[in-house]
C-alpha cells in the first residue's frame, strides 16, 4: 500500500514533502516564477522527484515563454487548458487555444509562447530518464519571440546563466 504524502505549508501554499500520493487544488499548492517566464507550479516534492514523469501546470502571460527554443531525448506533451499561445515547432509557428495539444517526440524542437490578450494555461507532462539530453537550437523564428538562443549549447546552466532567479509565487489559478 503507497503511503499518503506529508503536506507542508510553505508561503508560496501546500508542497508535497516526500513522495507519496496526495489530492490538492491549483489554489492551493506553491507556485514559483521567473520575470518573463510565467508562473508555475509542480505536483512533486522539490526533494522527491519522479524518476518517470513531470508534470505541472504553466501560465504564461502574452509574451512569457518558459525557455528557450530546444529538442530533448525525452517526450513532452503540452495541453491548453485555457487562453492561447504560440507553439514553435521544427521551426514553425502554430496558434494553439483552449483544449488544443502539442505532442513532441523525442527529438522535436520546440517552445511555447503567451499570446493573446489573457494568460495561457498550459498543462505540461514529460518523460524522465537518467541519460536525458538537451539540445539548445538557434532557430529564427523562435528568435522573433525572444525565444531563441544566440548559441548553440548542450548546458542549461550556460543557456540560462543570465536568468533572474526564481522566486516563490503565490497561486494565479483560477484564472477568471
Amino acid at each position: 500500500m503507497a503511503n499518503k504524502a506529508r503536506i507542508e505549508r510553505t508561503d508560496a501554499g501546500l508542497r508535497p514533502a516526500d513522495a507519496g500520493w496526495f489530492i490538492a487544488n491549483l489554489t492551493d499548492l506553491a507556485w514559483e516564477t521567473l520575470p518573463g517566464g510565467g508562473t508555475w507550479c509542480g505536483f512533486e516534492s522539490p526533494d522527491a522527484h519522479s524518476p518517470l514523469l513531470g508534470i505541472g501546470v504553466h501560465i504564461l502571460w502574452p509574451g512569457e515563454k518558459p525557455g528557450y527554443y530546444h529538442a530533448e531525448s525525452n517526450q513532452e506533451g503540452f495541453l491548453v487548458l485555457s487562453g492561447e499561445c504560440i507553439a514553435i515547432v521544427e521551426g514553425e509557428e502554430h496558434r494553439l487555444h483552449a483544449w488544443d495539444y502539442l505532442h513532441c517526440p523525442p527529438g522535436t524542437a520546440h517552445i511555447t509562447v503567451g499570446a493573446g490578450a489573457d494568460p495561457c494555461a498550459l498543462l505540461m507532462v514529460g518523460t524522465r530518464s537518467p541519460d536525458a539530453t538537451i539540445r539548445y537550437v538557434v532557430e529564427p523564428v523562435a528568435a522573433k519571440h525572444s525565444a531563441s538562443v544566440e548559441t548553440a549549447s548542450d548546458l542549461p546552466r550556460e543557456v540560462y546563466a543570465d536568468r533572474p532567479p526564481i522566486v516563490p509565487a503565490t497561486s494565479p489559478w483560477p484564472l477568471n
